[in-house]
């Protein structure tokens, strides 16, 4: 957990002092690989909190969820029809679900 914390705070202080600035065409893919990436880490919490949780399992989700939002948005690009609205359907109804989920369990040890 320490460890996880400490990653989070040298990610921090990397982009202060090191900001980058991308091409705005990018901000539909770079958000849908945000998306899967939340998805993710909620599910991976999930997983702990049942104490469940396998690593390869995560990063296997993690990587395939993100190659299947660029792919939809990509795809949706090329044929002029917003596919990556099905990314934002199913992985938004995943991270509210992920998170009732965590919820009901933290208040359930209190």
């Amino acid at each position: 957990m320490i460890i996880a914390l400490i990653g989070i705070i040298i990610g921090i202080i990397i982009g202060y002092v090191l900001p980058y600035s991308y091409n705005p065409y990018y901000s539909l893919y770079i958000s849908m690989a945000l998306l899967a990436a939340i998805d993710s880490v909620f599910g991976g919490i999930n997983a702990h909190m049942d104490n469940n949780f396998n690593n390869k399992l995560f990063l296997s989700g993690l990587i395939g969820n993100s190659i299947i939002a660029a792919l939809l948005t990509w795809l949706g690009d090329i044929l002029s029809i917003p596919l990556y609205y099905a990314a934002i359907f199913v992985f938004g109804g995943r991270i509210f679900n992920n998170f009732a989920t965590i919820r009901r369990k933290i208040l359930n040890k209190m």
